[in-house]
């Protein structure tokens, strides 16, 4: 199994459960994965929105993302017509490559580590980058993430659910070299439920994410 990404991150509150239960089953005019078979920037006749790429700086003080050239993170969501949903999709796009950065440094110290993630989702991430860094382990490969769905709570609060595909994405030990290049199965597909705030800068920043490995939502 791949197992890249272990379910330890903690659950969200009762209530931040429900909105996101109700998000993923409401209209599809307000799904921002309403057709989650087109990858973004593809040529599919629609508009669709580039995933944040890791090695691009963004405006206004954001922090720069690096990768190595050996992994990589494909977003696919569509653009919803909201700019503020939009937004909301882009940064929690960054959180996933910023959480993902640390791990390639070996640091919990990166810039955007604690500018795309706070509270239960920045301590809930320590743990888990630091699983990777007293392991010598890094991951190579590809990592999708499909099938997005965005609801506002309010002007400052939102909640996004999103699928993984770790099929192609691997553990590799930074010691010996060796990826471990493991079978897939049902573990290697991730339902992700995340709650976002807006920071006084204009972030949406994580604020907590829960995972359901194996979740047969986000399987093929």
């Amino acid at each position: 199994m791949n197992r890249r990404r272990p379910t330890l991150l903690a659950a969200l509150t009762l209530t931040a459960t429900a909105a996101l239960t109700l998000s993923a089953c409401g209209s599809d005019d307000d799904s921002a994965a309403k057709d989650s078979g087109k990858i973004a920037g593809a040529d599919t006749g629609s508009e669709t929105s580039a995933a944040p790429s890791p090695s691009s700086t963004d405006t206004q003080g954001r922090p720069k993302i690096k990768f190595p050239s050996d992994a990589k993170n494909v977003f696919e969501y569509e653009k919803t017509g909201n700019a503020t949903k939009d937004e909301i999709l882009a940064d929690s796009a960054l959180s996933v490559n910023s959480v993902d950065e640390a791990i390639f440094e070996g640091s919990t110290d990166t810039k955007a580590f604690g500018f795309y993630n706070v509270e239960a989702a920045l301590s809930d991430s320590i743990t888990y980058v630091l699983g990777y860094i007293n392991e010598k382990h890094t991951w190579v490969g590809e990592t999708r993430y499909f099938d997005y769905k965005v609801s506002l709570s309010g002007d400052r609060e939102a909640y996004v659910t999103y699928c993984s595909d770790e099929s192609k994405s691997f553990i590799k030990d930074k010691r010996t070299g060796k990826v471990m290049n493991t079978p897939t199965t049902a573990d290697g597909y991730v339902l992700y439920n995340a709650k976002l705030a807006k920071s006084a800068e204009g972030v949406w920043q994580t604020t907590d994410i829960a995972s359901s490995r194996g979740s047969k939502k986000c399987q093929p």
